[in-house]
């Protein structure tokens, strides 16, 4: 389980087998390389696909917290990879909202 403070997110990463994260609290925001922010709200679930660039954090005026799963690659790849720092401007991006989201299948 992770809790994030209000505007409080992840630098831009990846798995190189995925991640899944449910939200229990909140509003999650997971946003992509092109630029697209998804909302999630608590009960929800999203799979970002192995190697696929994103991050995750919380909207600037609320708490959230989402359990996080995923597994190592189980060889010598590193499991996370943290190319760049997410700046404002991404952030602060234009959001969507879905229901459930499954992204890149």
């Amino acid at each position: 389980m992770v809790r994030f403070s209000p505007g409080a997110h992840t630098a831009r990463h990846r798995h190189a087998v995925g991640q899944t994260l449910h939200v229990v609290g909140g509003i999650a925001l997971i946003g992509t390389r092109d630029g697209t922010v998804f909302e999630a709200h608590p009960g929800e679930t999203v799979t970002c696909p192995p190697g696929e660039e994103y991050w995750h954090g919380a909207t600037p005026d609320r708490f959230m917290q989402h359990l996080a799963m995923w597994e190592g690659a189980g060889d010598d790849r590193p499991e996370t990879t943290w190319p760049e720092k997410v700046t404002e401007e991404s952030y602060g991006g234009v959001r969507t909202r879905t229901r459930t989201r499954t992204r890149g299948r």
